[in-house]
């Protein structure tokens, strides 16, 4: 099969890295300045091991291809908020032999979220999603840093919305040559649904910095503690976190590495990057969806949702704001929300 990664940021471009390494056909798909540098220069990936360059195709959208191949497998792993415009451009692609690959190619949806696999289901027929734990960095154009080890990540994978099948393992066998886990589930969503709530604090991150201090770590708490009402009250199972732990142990360990400092998550990436949108709205924005569905006051989430969307539409500087002060917003919602106050 060939791996066709569009959006080879950090996480595209860690997982297409590796599969490349692993000997697997990969074309990347990037723009702008990116695209241009994956061009002039190949992919550098740096990982605990040193640092990779893998010159490989890279094109701008389908038509820098031809007809697609009935072998290929369409990796989704841009950010929820451009998943439209991704799914606009491939769909329609033809693939050799006939048809497009909406009806033909398996689409892994590699994301943060749940909402990118719905998107996808309208569009495509075969769709997979991925449960991604994977901690990889965009450092620069033409560069991207992944320090776990001695696996790079755990992806996940099952077929959207339940089941598996013979594609999943087959993509599944790939990826575990290349540095992952890749565990093939009948229930991906159990998984999806837990690292939405590691993901919650995302914001809180972008806006205020590290999430370090005992302040910052007990409001997260108290976010996570809103979305998993949520979640109980829309019936909504997931994983453990002794489930997690017990599946994760010490098998992805962030090591440093030389020239590619951590920085934060992919909230705190986009604010950095200046991108202009940020993940918030399906992030926390889920759990505010699901709380007016069901009935449960979300004033925690919808908080971050708001300032986490302002911060990135109007370029502000990431972490600036102190945790004191979004603490005191945080208190301030709730209140106005009808929710008691915390002794």
């Amino acid at each position: 099969m060939r791996y066709v990664i569009i959006g080879a940021g950090a996480v595209g471009g860690a997982v297409g890295g590796r599969l490349a390494g692993a000997g697997h056909e990969v074309v990347l798909v990037a723009r702008g300045a990116h695209h241009a540098a994956l061009r002039a220069g190949g992919l550098r990936l740096r990982v605990p091991e040193g640092e990779f360059t893998y010159r490989l195709p890279v094109v701008d959208g389908p038509a820098g291809l031809g007809d697609l191949r009935a072998d290929d497998v369409l990796v989704l792993a841009v950010k929820t908020q451009d998943t439209e415009g991704a799914l606009d451009a491939w769909g329609p692609a033809p693939v050799e032999g006939g048809g497009t690959a909406a009806e033909r190619l398996p689409l892994l949806c590699a994301q943060n979220g749940v909402e990118g696999q719905r998107m996808a289901l309208r569009r495509f027929r075969h769709v997979y999603g991925v449960c991604v734990w994977l901690p990889a960095t965009f450092v620069e154009p033409g560069t991207v840093s992944a320090a776990g080890s001695p696996l790079t990540g755990i992806l996940h994978l099952g077929v959207h919305p339940h089941g598996t099948d013979e594609t999943a393992h087959r993509i599944a066998a790939d990826l575990e040559k290349a540095r992952f886990e890749a565990p093939v589930v009948p229930d991906l969503a159990r998984w999806q649904y837990a690292k939405l709530l590691s993901n919650l604090a995302n914001a809180v991150e972008a806006v205020t910095g590290p999430v370090e201090s005992e302040a910052a770590l007990a409001l997260v708490d108290r976010v996570r503690t809103e979305g998993r009402a949520v979640l109980d009250a829309a019936k909504i199972a997931c994983a453990s976190a002794d489930e997690q732990r017990a599946l994760r142990g010490d098998k992805v360990t962030l090591r440093p590495l030389d020239g590619a400092p951590r920085g934060g998550g992919s909230s705190w990436q986009s604010l950095t990057r200046g991108t202009g949108t940020v993940e918030a709205d399906y992030l926390n924005g889920e759990i505010v969806l699901l709380g007016r569905l069901h009935g449960v006051p979300t004033p925690l989430n919808e908080l971050l949702q708001r300032l986490a969307t302002t911060y990135a539409r109007e370029r502000r500087q990431a972490g600036s704001m102190p945790v004191a002060e979004l603490v005191r917003l945080a208190d301030e919602a709730e209140a106005a929300a009808g929710k008691p106050s915390r002794p």
